[in-house]
């Protein structure tokens, strides 16, 4: 006998684990009460809310998953516990990208280590997410929405791709010295808006 899941605790866990990060986030900020030291410290404050709503931008992702597909098996289900993991190691690379742009001088081959820890969080998180779509898009026979499924999968593909173009650059130390492969991420939006136009000529055009 098949057991349902329960997709409700699904996402109370998934939401727990995003408040855990957060939390996280705020306590490695260094919190001393002195004012002199709170503006010294400014550039910590900026980089944690940076970090807080680039972190919310992922459970936002993550949240409309479970809008558009009911679909839950074991698979999903696997996929979303390695989502959650990534979403705990990601803050670290995240805010520590964000914190470089604050302090000049760092050396090339730190930098480059960053962006390269920062590009496997990104891509494997987004991997997991596309494939998660993919998953509900074959097995989700309920679903109203098959095609947008699809259109999801191939729009979070381009995420991975782009991140693998970052990773790359930065171990071949390709424009690290001037942020490269941060800047790189900007192709998202334009990749995006090829792949939207591609896929509707595919599968909406009128025959």
């Amino acid at each position: 006998m098949k057991i349902p899941h329960n997709i409700p605790r699904v996402e109370a866990l998934s939401d727990a684990i995003f408040a855990f990060a957060s939390t996280l986030m705020v306590v490695s900020l260094d919190l001393s009460g002195d004012l002199l030291s709170f503006e010294n410290q400014s550039s910590q404050f900026f980089s944690f809310g940076i970090s807080f709503f680039v972190l919310i931008l992922i459970w936002k992702a993550h949240y409309d998953f479970f809008r558009r597909s009911s679909y839950m098996d074991n698979w999903i289900l696997a996929l979303n516990s390695v989502f959650l993991f990534l979403v705990l190691y990601f803050i670290f690379p995240l805010k520590s990208l964000i914190s470089s742009f604050f302090h000049q001088g760092m050396e090339v081959d730190s930098l480059s280590k960053i962006f390269v820890m920062y590009g496997m969080g990104f891509t494997f998180l987004f991997l997991c997410l596309s494939l998660m779509y993919y998953r509900a898009y074959k097995k989700d026979e309920k679903s109203q929405k098959k095609l947008k499924l699809l259109e999801k999968t191939r729009h979070f593909g381009v995420f991975v791709i782009v991140g693998l173009i970052s990773i790359l650059l930065s171990l071949l130390n390709i424009g690290v010295d001037f942020g490269l492969p941060g800047y790189i991420y900007v192709l998202i939006g334009p990749l995006s808006y090829l792949n939207s136009i591609r896929f509707n000529k595919k599968y909406l055009s009128s025959p």
